[in-house]
């Protein structure tokens, strides 16, 4: 349970980070462009351990459920929240997408047969209550203006939800290396965002890319991509899902607290209160704490 936990919630944390980044480098760079860059770097930093490795390509059968696990969570989940950001708001993308964790927790009932405990539902609630308060509600636009980026938003949060569970499934199913899976869901996630990178080229162009630019796509492709989907991936591997998906609120609190330390935004109560809440609920999912 501590490794997966540390893994996880690692992966969450860097991803709050991510967002960071982003915004700078989604200003020269188009976002399926930008997408289509992380994976290839993705692919070209795991694949050198992959080499070096004695580990052997699972069978025809696994690959083809490898890659499309790749095209739920790297194509359609990825690719969506790209257009969801693109046509809402930031603030309705961070309440809608926290809200992949209850997904998690509903495909691993339905498709891992997990049992959903009392503590595990108490403990998603509380972790949700304190993102909510976090990112608070009260700013969110859900208007016709947004309604579109919304349901591609919603999109987004329920297949990574379905991809996050899928990993554990295929993982154990087939008893595959978290190495491999996450390898071959990078390929699968290409089959979708090639053409979709193509298409977006033909209507806009790339910016000016200078060294701070250059650096960026290399954090958010080898730091964000290829680093943190292992992480997370083998957080999966390890930890029932419906426990795992609480390590995604390290993301929204991240975010929000290194907008404090490095976009001079305040340090808000809520904060502070939101974050007791999120630690509360991954306290609550341990199975050494009594129901």
């Amino acid at each position: 349970m501590f490794r997966g936990a540390i893994y996880g919630i690692t992966a969450a944390a860097i991803w709050g980070g991510m967002y960071v980044v982003s915004d700078v480098v989604l200003e020269v760079i188009p976002p399926f462009t930008l997408l289509l860059m992380r994976l290839l770097l993705g692919l070209l930093a795991l694949l050198p351990l992959f080499m070096r490795s004695n580990l052997t390509l699972p069978v025809s059968s696994a690959r083809w459920r490898i890659l499309a696990v790749g095209v739920i969570g790297f194509g359609i989940s990825l690719g969506a929240q790209f257009v969801g950001t693109d046509y809402s708001t930031a603030i309705n993308g961070s309440l809608i997408t926290s809200a992949s964790p209850a997904f998690i927790v509903i495909f691993a009932v339905l498709i891992l047969r997990e049992r959903l405990t009392k503590q595990r539902i108490l403990a998603v609630i509380v972790a949700t209550i304190g993102v909510i308060i976090i990112l608070d509600p009260a700013q969110a636009d859900f208007g016709a203006e947004t309604f579109v980026g919304d349901i591609a938003l919603v999109i987004a949060a329920l297949t990574w939800g379905l991809y996050s569970v899928l990993v554990r499934k295929v993982t154990h199913d087939e008893q595959v290396d978290t190495l491999l899976m996450t390898i071959g869901a990078f390929i699968g996630g290409l089959l979708l965002i090639i053409p979709a990178s193509a298409i977006e080229l033909t209507q806009t162009e790339i910016g000016d890319i200078d060294f701070g630019i250059v650096i960026g796509v290399l954090y958010l492709g080898i730091i964000s991509t290829a680093v943190a989907m292992w992480l997370w991936n083998r957080a999966f591997a390890l930890v029932d899902a419906s426990v795992a998906s609480l390590f995604f609120f390290a993301q929204p609190f991240t975010g929000v607290l290194l907008s404090v330390l490095f976009l001079s935004q305040p340090m808000t109560a809520n904060l502070w209160i939101g974050a007791i809440f999120i630690v509360s609920g991954i306290f609550l999912s341990s199975p050494r704490t009594k129901a």
